[in-house]
């Protein structure tokens, strides 16, 4: 059981956001903090809008209304130079890794390095070594992502995200797809990014499991804004209905909540 962290400063902050796309509210006043140095873990059932709201963060969406801070900044009033700055400072490992086939493994880590320019082409090599050996994977840079197993594709996908040093982490279901002992290699992963690189992350799941290992806090979104949120003690013991039926993962249903979609 790992606690919530002592430190107090919130460096991501979502406020009475509202989104929809046409017909459909997806966000319906979502407010969250992350505070710095944490693992903030969203659960929620499928279409709920957990994707949604920490592509937010990185301005790859806008609200319709509400607030969006990271450090402070306003993410949708920053001009184009400043968010490509905000960025580079965030590190987003895709769900099914989305590496590109046609690219050896070194070239698809190294893609923000060569893209940033701020580094010689020997200083890349270097750093593409470094964070492929901080996931487990050394010499594999030559290899392509077709010839890596699905765990593996995974974990080059959070050598790429890390190799620009971010500050903060997003991981969008990371754990989908893998077996059991692949998924808890991927949650110590998380783990090991959090305390030899200090990254403050928040993490899309529905297994409760990996939730309840890495998360020091776990914030349930239901019905376009947060249900409840607490450490994982108080998740795992929740009296509400709504979140107590998603985390035992029960089929009778005591309330009204969807089966997701």
């Amino acid at each position: 059981m790992r606690a919530a962290p002592t430190a107090s400063r919130s460096v991501i902050q979502l406020a009475d956001v509202y989104k929809s796309f046409g017909a459909k509210k997806v966000l319906q006043g979502f407010s969250m903090e992350v505070v710095e140095g944490e693992t903030m873990v969203i659960i929620g059932y499928s279409g709920s809008g957990k994707s949604v709201a920490i592509k937010h963060i990185v301005g790859l969406l806008e609200p319709d209304s509400g607030s969006v801070k990271v450090d402070g900044q306003e993410v949708p009033a920053l001009d184009r130079r400043s968010l490509y700055e905000l960025r580079s400072q965030i590190g987003y490992v895709f769900q099914f890794a989305a590496l590109f086939d046609s690219l050896s493994i070194g070239e698809n880590v190294s893609m923000g390095l060569r893209k940033q320019g701020k580094l010689s082409a020997p200083e890349i090599d270097a750093r593409v070594a470094e964070v492929l050996d901080l996931v487990d994977l050394p010499n594999v840079q030559d290899k392509f992502p077709a010839e890596l197993s699905g765990g593996m594709r995974k974990r080059v996908g959070l050598a790429r995200a890390i190799a620009l040093r971010p500050k903060y982490i997003l991981y969008d279901e990371p754990t989908t797809g893998l077996d059991p002992v692949t998924s808890a290699v991927i949650d110590e992963l998380m783990i090991r990014m959090r305390e030899k690189l200090g990254v403050t992350s928040i993490v899309i799941t529905h297994d409760m499991r990996s939730a309840y290992r890495v998360g020091t806090r776990i914030a349930m979104l239901f019905e376009g804004r947060i249900r409840q949120v607490g450490t994982v003690d108080e998740i795992r013991n929740t009296t509400d209905p709504v979140v107590r039926q998603f985390v035992e993962g029960r089929a009778d249903l005591e309330t009204d909540a969807p089966r997701g979609a």
